[in-house]
């Protein structure tokens, strides 16, 4: 007796009390109110059928009992409990577990098939995929679509996809079933066999809420309620006791929930999100393609452009510290050099020689001279120097020999030609060792051929000169026995500042002015590095911007998805997603659309890259780039994705559910 006592003081399933419902009254423009003052109450397992002529509110009514939209005033109790008390997470929660809705113009999703639309409710639900798929295929089965599952809807009639939207009110439960104008859009044929299948429900215990207008539909239930202009003005009472028990109340606002009032797990969620991406991408590729385009671009166009800029600085101090990393050299500034006692002097190299910080002090005098061999004549640059200069510059000789000490000491006639320089003035002479040569009228004998050395960036190429002794230079050639510019080694172990400041010290103490000039080639090797190193910078900048339009084109793409895509949500939302699936679903296929072209950038920077490097430029690959491209890429996606999601998480259902 007990058991039958607490039954009868059970809540019932539905109770509106005084439920209005108002639309406008913003801006001074008149309020419409759509229901007047509702009162009713639905218990489990009724079927019930709701009927009034077009504008009467009873879709309205829909819309509230179904937790879609709130009423204005009065109250909704489900299951004893106050429904303006749940916040947005606990009506998802009832529209995925309490609620089905089969609507009149079936509101499958296009993209999806059969039994992916059946299954979408589970999905938000958190049902493991084996148990959705075999779900799903039973419920189709059952309503004679065992044989469509892959169909999408456009492939099926409308009886068919009235069918596939039953199956998927019925995925989670259906406890109740909220069908508005089930038949409105079938043939009287298949009219009849939903209704069919709606009172097959009703008997297996389901509330059945018919929203129609017409009354023969509305005769096949067993309590028909009458609504006229927004409220109540008949109602046939229940027949008979409920066919099952009231079912839980919904969890509370804020309240704990146990794993069956979970939302779909992230691995879920993120997996459905990019199959439905991917398939879109594909039925829009075309478009998609364009929108790839700048990410693309923006990705391969930064991958390449750093390459090339590392490659460059790369072979820019290759060819400089080639020349050596150690040296200095020193100079006269401006006319000193013509100013008796003034310009920089074998005395004064004497005396710098003398410094600890110092290994080798090679003095040069160097300028332009004809040089002639039989009837061909060449302008050259000719460089007098000294015997060191092979380990001095790391220059080595590939033919002959260089001259030496004894040589310079001697004023000897002999000079060693640059690569270049021998293959111009002697063609017909591979090896020209030993010929004779004439340095304005002055003759000289070749005794060696330098390896081939290139130029330093911006230099003169070293391949075009002539070497001969500095003392030879100077009396003979250019008649000055000063050096024009001096080259000096910084031995092993000590500090290459450290010695230009000894080297400043022993020169001012000598002239008490400053009429010299000291380079540092490490300095020189360093400011080169830096100057490719801002140049890499700006061109990786003018890459990202590819990039970030690119990521306009995202968001763009993603604003226009989210117009077309409108009803989808309104249908997700309907079938139980919340605020925050939809946010990350969309949020999810704009990462997928960056990390698509992201993924293609990659593949097409390093083809280009690779092309460079056929072409002989100098490229070197940088994986943080690479990184560095791919996650901006991703970023961009995020980033720009985010506004899109949260506009398309912010629909209305109601009004999304009704759009074109």
């Amino acid at each position: 007796m007990s058991g039958a006592g607490e039954a009868a003081a059970a809540p019932p399933l539905i109770a509106l009390e005084n439920l209005r419902k108002r639309y406008g009254g913003r801006g001074g423009a008149p309020a419409v109110e759509v229901l007047r003052g509702v009162s009713l109450t639905i218990e489990a397992g009724e079927f019930v059928a709701i009927v009034g002529a077009s504008g009467s509110g009873k879709s309205t009514l829909m819309h509230l009992l179904g937790c879609l939209d709130r009423p204005s005033d009065g109250r909704y109790l489900f299951a004893g409990q106050d429904v303006a008390t749940l916040d947005a997470d606990a009506l998802a929660w009832l529209r995925r577990e309490a609620f089905g809705f089969v609507f009149q113009g079936y509101h499958l999703i296009a993209t999806e098939s059969a039994q992916e639309n059946v299954e979408v409710p589970a999905i938000y639900a958190g049902l493991p995929e084996a148990e959705r798929h075999a779900r799903s295929r039973a419920l189709l089965e059952r309503l004679g679509l065992g044989d469509r599952l892959d169909h999408r809807p456009h492939q099926l009639s409308g009886g068919q996809q009235q069918r596939v939207s039953i199956a998927r009110a019925l995925m989670n439960g259906g406890r109740v079933i909220l069908a508005d104008e089930p038949t409105g859009a079938l043939d009287s044929r298949s009219g009849a066999e939903v209704m069919a299948l709606l009172e097959e429900l009703a008997d297996a215990g389901h509330t059945v809420i018919v929203i129609t207008h017409d009354r023969e539909v509305a005769a096949a239930a067993r309590r028909v309620i009458e609504i006229r202009d927004g409220q109540v003005v008949a109602d046939s009472g229940r027949a008979g006791p409920p066919a099952a028990p009231a079912m839980d109340g919904p969890p509370r606002a804020g309240a704990g929930r146990g794993r069956e009032h979970q939302g779909p797990s992230l691995a879920t969620e993120l997996a459905d999100a990019c199959r439905a991406a991917w398939r879109v991408m594909w039925i829009n590729r075309f478009r998609t393609s364009l929108t790839l385009l700048g990410i693309v671009i923006g990705v391969a166009s930064v991958i390449v452009m750093l390459a090339v800029g590392l490659g460059t600085r790369q072979q820019v101090v290759a060819q400089a510290s080639a020349f050596g990393a150690n040296l200095l050299y020193m100079s006269s500034v401006g006319a000193s050099s013509r100013i008796p006692g003034r310009s920089v002097t074998l005395a004064d190299l004497q005396a710098v020689a003398e410094l600890p910080q110092l290994a080798e002090v090679l003095p040069n005098v160097t300028g332009n001279k004809v040089v002639r061999f039989g009837e061909k004549d060449l302008q050259t640059y000719v460089r007098g120097t000294g015997a060191a200069m092979p380990e001095v510059q790391n220059w080595p000789v590939r033919l002959g020999g260089f001259f030496s000490a004894e040589d310079d000491r001697d004023l000897a006639a002999v000079a060693v030609l640059g690569h270049k320089l021998a293959r111009d003035l002697l063609p017909d002479h591979p090896n020209p060792v030993g010929r004779r040569i004439l340095i304005e009228n002055v003759p000289f004998q070749v005794i060696g051929v330098m390896a081939e050395k290139g130029a330093a960036a911006g230099d003169q190429s070293y391949d075009d000169l002539l070497l001969m002794p500095f003392a030879t230079a100077g009396v003979k050639v250019f008649g000055q026995r000063e050096p024009t510019y001096t080259a000096m080694t910084v031995r092993e172990g000590a500090s290459v500042d450290a010695a230009e400041k000894a080297v400043d010290a022993v020169m001012f103490e000598r002239h008490g002015i400053r009429d010299y000039r000291i380079g540092n080639a490490a300095a020189a090797i360093a400011a080169k590095a830096k100057t490719e190193d801002t140049m890499t910078l700006l061109l990786g900048l003018i890459a990202a911007v590819s990039l970030l339009v690119g990521g306009i084109g995202v968001m763009n793409v993603m604003l226009m998805t989210v117009r077309e895509r409108t009803r989808e949500i309104g249908i997700r939302m309907a079938t139980g997603a919340r605020r925050k699936d939809i946010l990350r679903q969309f949020l999810t296929e704009a990462v997928l659309v960056s990390v698509v072209g992201g993924s293609a950038g990659v593949v097409i920077g390093l083809a280009v890259g690779g092309v460079l490097i056929a072409a002989g430029v100098p490229v070197i690959f940088s994986l943080r780039a690479i990184a560095g491209a791919f996650l901006c890429a991703t970023a961009t996606g995020l980033v720009f994705g985010f506004m899109p999601a949260r506009q398309a998480a912010g629909l209305d259902p109601v009004v999304a559910l009704s759009s074109e």
